[in-house]
């Protein structure tokens, strides 16, 4: 499991480390501030595609293949963007990185589940899917002090080339620990190759989370053309997906399994909470406090460790219900927090509030990743761990979307207030979807039972 973990943990620390790179990039590429945003974007966007593609090919053709070829392209990612010349180079490369990195985690999970199953275990594994969870979500917030450190040594060219090494690594670990996958049987030709994966649906799954994220980041200024693109191509993918005989998407899964469904919602509805806390409150704290993006990174590192330690006995006891209502609750009193919160306040109170995030952010991503390992079954876990994954980005992109238009002409401590009301509202949302799925109560029933 080692090189997965140190796979899952590229994500998100790629996802956070380049934003205290931005202003020395746009100085050395000479472009402004706003340009070099479309890195932020590249990565979002292409990891929130290459999530589930990975998932199903991961399935389809082996998740060892799947990984080390997304290692590759890690590796290649950190080479194109330490040697770029120009802001479309870095944006491809940011593109490799968000795909390579997107790879680790279904895969990981394809690869525990068929582990499992073939040592006769009735239950999850607890401690690994709970290091899984602590390298994939906890890590987030520890790319902001990263990147700092990386950018104040050695320039923004760092926070590229960083990545080599860890391929090289990780590459190396997966080639001698990861078991081989099975030869590939039946379709060879490309045609085949093309069915077998539902090429269609993964390109109309691509232009149609690309529209949508070209609305949200559009706000407050919105492209409704963009949200009416991705409107007619959802409802194509939908068609599409309910007539082929091997959909990329099982839509009437989803349609069948509310279980699931619920679990995707609560997830990205409490990760746009979390993202808005790093990001939104980081940039509060950087304009009412006039620190520096690494400084205000590292007040939100105690979130980052209390969420690394409730992951663990968490997922090691395979609870679920329990979880997900402290995730909620916790969200709602953290979000009152927020509310009441001032650029005069001192900052231990800050510390605080961003602690009782952390607890949400643990027991959040381990009652769900439980409840998901629960909810399909090991030929569906690949994809379905993936599309865990992309609604996570979902929220992390609404999450962004809020702070531009709340925050899009002063940084205050009114529009901190207003973010706390919706984050509020969002996380109300999510306890009414845990209290009343019934599917949760008796999943936390059979896994007591089962201890």
């Amino acid at each position: 499991m080692a090189p997965l973990y140190m796979g899952s943990t590229l994500n998100p620390i790629n996802s956070s480390m380049i934003a205290t790179a931005l202003v020395p990039i746009s100085a050395a590429m000479h472009v402004s501030v706003a340009q070099t945003t479309t890195l932020v974007t590249a990565l979002y966007l292409a990891s929130s595609i290459a999530q589930p593609t990975a998932g199903k090919l991961s399935e389809e053709f082996g998740p060892r293949r799947v990984f080390l070829i997304g290692i590759l392209l890690v590796l290649l990612g950190g080479v194109l963007g330490g040697s770029a010349r120009d802001l479309a180079t870095l944006v491809v490369a940011r593109v490799f990185i968000g795909v390579g990195t997107s790879t680790a985690y279904p895969s990981a999970m394809l690869l525990i589940r068929r582990r499992a199953e073939a040592a006769g275990m009735a239950k999850p594994p607890g401690n690994v899917l709970g290091a899984l969870q602590i390298a994939g979500v906890a890590t987030a917030a520890v790319g902001l002090p990263i990147g700092g450190v990386l950018v104040d040594a050695l320039g923004w060219r760092a926070t590229f080339l960083v990545n080599i090494p860890f391929a090289i690594v990780a590459f190396l670990m997966a080639s001698f620990w990861i078991p081989k996958d099975e030869p590939i049987e039946g379709t060879k030709t490309i045609r085949e190759v093309a069915l077998r994966i539902d090429v269609t649906g993964i390109l109309a799954f691509a232009a149609t989370i690309t529209a949508l994220m070209v609305f949200l980041f559009s706000l407050p200024n919105p492209v409704w053309p963009a949200l009416a693109i991705s409107a007619v191509l959802g409802a194509a993918l939908l068609f599409w997906e309910l007539n082929v005989k091997r959909p990329f998407i099982d839509v009437r899964l989803l349609a069948k399994n509310l279980a699931l469904t619920r679990t995707y919602t609560r997830f990205a509805s409490l990760t746009l909470c979390m993202y808005t806390v790093l990001y939104g409150v980081t940039e509060w704290i950087g304009a009412a406090r006039g620190v520096s993006s690494f400084e205000a990174g590292l007040l939100l590192l105690p979130m980052s460790v209390i969420s690394a330690l409730v992951v663990g006995p968490i997922s090691k006891r395979n609870l679920v219900l329990g979880p997900l209502l402290v995730s909620a609750v916790s969200s709602i009193v953290a979000s009152i927090g927020v509310l009441v919160l001032t650029s005069s306040t001192p900052i231990i109170w800050i510390l605080v509030v961003t602690s009782v995030f952390g607890v949400t952010m643990g027991t959040m991503s381990s009652g769900n990743q439980t409840a998901l390992y629960t909810q399909v079954t090991a030929d569906q876990i690949g994809t379905a761990s993936g599309l865990f994954r992309t609604f996570g980005y979902i929220g992390s992109i609404a999450s962004s979307a809020l702070i531009g238009v709340v925050f899009h002409a002063k940084v205050s401590d009114i529009g901190m207030h207003r973010i706390a009301v919706f984050m509020m509202a969002v996380s109300v949302l999510a306890l009414l979807l845990t209290v009343m799925d019934r599917r949760l109560r008796e999943a936390s029933k059979n896994m007591r039972a089962e201890s």
